[in-house]
């Protein structure tokens, strides 16, 4: 039993929002969000835990604010 695939999950996403965050560092390069109309955030952090995000949130705000879609966007510590 798994997840919702890397493809289905941006095709669903795309369908109600124009962002999708995400640890996944490789699916930028699996899938393409220029043909999916998405933004994609890529965020890098030691662990996915909050302690770590929380620093991140003022970048992860930049990125938003600048996202267009089919763009990937990396935020890092």
């Amino acid at each position: 039993m798994g997840g919702i695939k890397n493809g289905d999950l941006l095709r669903l996403t795309a369908s109600e929002f124009d962002v999708l965050l995400t640890m996944d560092t490789g699916m930028a390069y699996q899938q393409n969000p220029k043909d999916i109309g998405l933004c994609l955030i890529v965020l890098s952090a030691v662990s996915n835990g909050i302690h770590d995000h929380l620093p991140l949130v003022p970048s992860i705000n930049a990125a938003i604010a600048e996202a267009t879609l089919g763009r990937v966007i990396r935020v890092a510590e």
